[in-house]
């Protein structure tokens, strides 16, 4: 399983290459804090997550600390999905190394 760390996430979004965010904390924790232009599907509703990515889609799977994520990113790859990797820490490690004005929680 690939991971990234916060600040390579944040040079590739600083860049024109622009991989997928996808948020899978629920809704209440995402409205708190995200990502801007991350895409929301709680991990409790992972089956539509797989009507709106392509296969070859470069997805960054993002959580509050990185463990959901990494069983989301599991569950897509074993759904033929090649490009997936895991924010290292999740959002909570995102706020304290990037954005320090995000909420915490």
């Amino acid at each position: 399983m690939k991971s990234i760390s916060p600040a390579l996430l944040k040079s590739k979004l600083d860049t024109e290459e622009k991989p997928r965010l996808l948020d899978v904390r629920e809704v209440w924790e995402y409205d708190l804090c995200n990502i801007e232009d991350s895409i929301n599907i709680s991990m409790s509703n992972i089956e539509q997550i797989l009507n709106k990515f392509k296969r070859d889609d470069e997805i960054i799977v993002i959580c509050h600390h990185g463990m959901r994520s990494l069983q989301v990113a599991s569950y897509l790859e074993s759904k033929d999905y090649t490009n997936i990797t895991n924010l290292e820490g999740g959002i909570d490690a995102w706020a304290k190394s990037i954005d320090s004005l995000m909420a915490q929680y």
